[in-house]
């Protein structure tokens, strides 16, 4: 399959926010053709799924004023100028649910939505994660919901109270093959 590419004519700055900036571009289709692209330029974020030693997930209700309501999350966050993504997922998990994790495990790196941002996520699971001194979040209302992990198929399952956030969607699918994969392989082990 051959690469279809796109040539930068001109670019320009079409609004500038706090973090957040749209790009504007004139580009030449592979045709010849000249169109326009418009994307946010997003410097990146990071989501955290908190696993604790006593087997419980550790998800955040939020409301966001995009889609006007409250949601099912995990800990999240835009990344800072030179911070790195294992910084980040720190800081968040110490700014949003005043906990640490033991170590952090990559889980997949994607774009939000690439048709219209270049914003990509790297997803982490945070092991064996506990308390730390609690953050004055200014900012942001945030309460912490566990939810332990035998629970996780019956809310991924749950029609009244969906899943409806993409980073959560992703890691909570993955905690639950993990452990899928972790029982089979247990069985597999008892039957020797």
């Amino acid at each position: 399959m051959s690469e279809q590419r796109e040539t930068v004519v001109r670019s320009r700055v079409g609004w500038q926010g706090t973090f957040l900036r749209v790009q504007v571009d004139d580009v030449r289709l592979p045709s010849g053709r000249e169109t326009k692209r418009e994307f946010v330029d997003h410097p990146g974020a990071v989501a955290i799924l908190p696993l604790t030693v006593d087997d419980d997930v550790l998800l955040i209700r939020q409301y966001q004023s995009p889609i006007r309501r409250t949601i099912l999350e995990l800990p999240a966050g835009t990344r800072e100028p030179g911070e790195g993504p294992v910084a980040t997922a720190r800081r968040e998990l110490a700014e949003e649910i005043s906990y640490e994790a033991e170590s952090l495990t990559e889980i997949a790196r994607f774009f939000s939505s690439p048709g219209y941002t270049n914003e990509q996520v790297v997803l982490y699971a945070g092991e064996n994660c506990r308390p730390v001194a609690a953050v004055d979040r200014v900012e942001e209302t945030i309460d912490l919901v566990r939810i332990p992990i035998v629970e996780i198929p019956r809310l991924l399952a749950d029609p009244e109270r969906p899943v409806e956030n993409a980073s959560a969607l992703i890691a909570l699918q993955w905690l639950v093959n993990r452990d899928r994969l972790t029982l089979v392989a247990a069985g597999r082990d008892q039957r020797r």
